[in-house]
């Protein structure tokens, strides 16, 4: 499995269009929890960013939602942002374009956002011009930082490395409320929030 850890500076300029991180010079970070709700995973995500009074976007999948209504009012009522995820965890690049468009209204339908993140960050550029469009007008967050926790190959503590050693003012950071990482995000998180916390830093939500 190859991907960057550090989102290198030749895919921004390949995707401009594209949100990768949030420019400041404040001590802010911006987390991130991709393919959830999940029984297990959401309500301790939720729990661990309630004890730093942190705010985060959760990047739902809209199959879940469905399953687990009660949980995402949950991630509502705690003040944090969603987006949208496609209905099924579709790969754009593997998808035929109106497949795709369909999939992600059809995910609209539980999740009210104008945030919407590409599952495997894979994504055309025609897709991102249509999905920016007047008729939908969504905007694309993709992320600076990637915790990596979704690895089997990866330990907790490399996902803590990972964060921890690349984040910086205005960084969007990944993880995964899912049943495939939540073995590292049950020891990166905690780590992830009381070391940045130390430094000073606060926990947004993508506005």
């Amino acid at each position: 499995m190859v991907y960057f850890v550090k989102t290198p500076w030749i895919l921004k300029k390949i995707y401009p269009r594209s949100i990768w991180n949030i420019p400041t010079n404040e001590k802010i970070l911006y987390l991130s929890f991709d393919d959830g709700p999940h029984p297990t995973a959401t309500p301790f995500v939720l729990e661990e960013l309630q004890k730093y009074k942190a705010k985060a976007t959760f990047f739902c999948i809209g199959k879940n939602v469905k399953e687990q209504p009660q949980l995402y009012r949950k991630i509502l009522e705690g003040g944090h942002r969603v987006g949208n995820h496609t209905h099924n965890h579709l790969n754009g690049w593997k998808t035929p374009d109106k497949e795709y468009f369909r999939n992600i209204i059809q995910a609209s339908e539980y999740i009210d956002s104008d945030l919407f993140r590409p599952p495997y960050g894979k994504i055309s550029s025609f897709q991102i011009a249509h999905l920016q469009s007047e008729a939908l007008n969504f905007r694309i967050i993709m992320w600076d930082v990637l915790s990596g926790d979704f690895d089997k190959k990866v330990s907790g503590n490399k996902c803590i490395s990972n964060v921890i050693g690349n984040a910086a003012n205005g960084s969007i950071v990944i993880f995964h409320d899912s049943e495939k990482a939540f073995n590292n995000l049950k020891m990166a998180l905690p780590k992830v929030l009381s070391h940045f916390s130390k430094e000073g830093f606060k926990f947004n939500g993508i506005k």
